[in-house]
């Protein structure tokens, strides 16, 4: 007797189901964003939070636990590396769901799971790089404007 899910069944048999959602979460984690039905995409959700909160902590056991679902070395690797940082600072909400209407050759109901995009550290240094500039600029155009106006006013007074 199959065990009882919480959630949709997916279709295929009880022993499909893990490997089912073990291959969307590589791909998420791979590719930062899958196009799926909205039933698996909501089946997949709490699944891949669960594995980034797992790599957050990065202590072997946790590896060894993720690698159970994740299979693939080098999007193992991404998880604990590059992902699992990201959300250092997050408690949770890794990932969102946006419906994007039926499919349509079966008119089945589609959304896309992506990873919430959180600034790194490196991205913010660069935000605040380009408005220190954009700020340098426009100081330096208002002292050239101020500058012009003092030497017209100093032409007319010698003339």
């Amino acid at each position: 007797m199959p065990r009882p899910t919480k959630g949709a069944r997916l279709g295929g048999g009880p022993h499909h189901e893990p490997l089912l959602l073990a291959g969307l979460a590589r791909e998420l984690f791979q590719y930062g964003r899958i196009t799926t039905t909205e039933a698996k995409a909501r089946r997949l959700r709490p699944l891949a939070e669960k594995l980034i909160t797992k790599a957050k902590k990065g202590d072997i056991h946790n590896r060894r636990l993720v690698r159970k679902t994740i299979t693939d070395v080098s999007v193992l690797h991404t998880l604990f590396t590059e992902i699992a940082p990201r959300y250092e600072n997050r408690p949770g909400g890794y990932t969102r769901i946006t419906k994007i209407g039926p499919r349509r050759g079966d008119n089945a109901p589609m959304a896309v799971i992506e990873l919430v995009e959180a600034l790194t550290v490196a991205q913010t240094a660069v935000g605040e790089a380009e408005a220190a500039t954009k700020r340098a600029v426009k100081e330096a155009d208002e002292a050239a404007a101020v500058d012009t106006k003092a030497d017209e006013a100093e032409a007319a007074e010698q003339a």
